[in-house]
């Protein structure tokens, strides 16, 4: 059975500064500190592979957190294993445009290189410009992160591949006089992030950072993508927060204690605890009922409002 392609948004070192030599040798890669040949040592599951290199990599590097020692091995086996080959990557080329091609290699190591764990890519001839894109996959394939999943836009992709840009998306004037069209509904987790300064949430906590930048955005675990990721101010407590664009039921209970769980047994330091935030437009009954016993989770309400003000 033959499995559909996947497709990635691949950094090329930081801020894009090794995209051309990556152009001209036809790969991809990356680095993280890890000075040995993976061959063997690539697990089908990433989980696995987190367990063994975690150790290592805050080995080499001690001032970090486990936090960014997880995301680096994560993401290190994703370009090593998890992409197969036929799966198509974009990367950013520094200059406004995306690289694009398809993976034709198992892994390779090339010591003494950059980005010596490597993939073979064969580059399509088109790139694709940041401004052809819908304002979603700008935003997802504008992510911080060495790798991030875009696979959910693959008809678009392919739609730009062909020469056929979607039609432009029409921007909604803010000044609506009703809310429940206002963009928010679609794009909360963006705005979210944008005004976390000036949020409840915001006061006490950051979203997570490695290095200055943000990480704790669609955070992975091994039961799926937190929304965000922040820690608090004294560093005392991370915070998981799942996002809902409506009305949210229990069931948010269950997958945000999954969350919790693998920050706690996994990326939380000895003297940190792990807390939860459900955001939601509304709440119902039955999540109502199951946070009467459910212990470090708060429920948010988010409201938007307008004010119309005439010169």
């Amino acid at each position: 059975m033959t499995l559909p392609k996947s497709y990635y948004r691949i950094m090329l070192g930081q801020k894009s500064k090794y995209a051309e030599a990556c152009r001209q040798g036809h790969f991809i890669g990356v680095d993280y500190g890890i000075d040995e040949d993976l061959n063997t040592k690539l697990p089908e599951d990433w989980r696995a592979f987190n367990k063994a290199f975690i150790p290592v990599y805050l080995s080499r590097n001690p001032d970090k957190s486990k936090v960014a020692a997880g995301l680096a091995c994560g993401m290190l086996h994703t370009v090593c294993k998890g992409i197969r080959q036929g799966d198509i990557v974009l990367c950013p080329d520094g200059n406004g445009q995306y690289l694009v091609g398809e993976v034709v290699s198992d892994y390779s190591y090339h010591p003494g290189e950059i980005l010596p764990h490597r993939r073979q890519v064969q580059w399509y001839p088109k790139a694709i410009t940041k401004e052809e894109m819908s304002q979603a996959l700008q935003n997802s394939a504008g992510s911080i992160g060495t790798v991030s999943n875009i696979t959910k836009y693959a008809a678009e992709i392919e739609q730009l591949l062909a020469g056929n840009a979607l039609p432009a998306i029409v921007a909604i004037d803010p000044c609506v006089e009703d809310p429940a069209v206002f963009a928010l509904e679609k794009h909360l987790e963006e705005f979210l992030v944008h005004n976390w300064p000036q949020t409840l949430l915001g006061q006490a906590y950051d979203i997570y950072e490695v290095d200055g930048e943000v990480v704790g955005r669609q955070f992975p675990s091994d039961t799926g993508n937190m929304d965000i990721l922040a820690i608090s101010k004294d560093k005392k407590a991370l915070l998981v927060v799942e996002l809902k664009k409506g009305k949210a039921s229990d069931v948010v209970v269950g997958q945000i204690q999954r969350y919790m769980g693998y920050v706690l047994e996994e990326l939380a330091e000895p003297d940190q605890t792990v807390r939860g935030a459900i955001i939601a437009l509304e709440e119902d009954l039955k999540l109502r009922r199951a946070l009467k016993v459910t212990t470090h989770i708060d429920f948010y309400r988010y409201e938007v409002k307008f004010k119309l003000f005439k010169d």
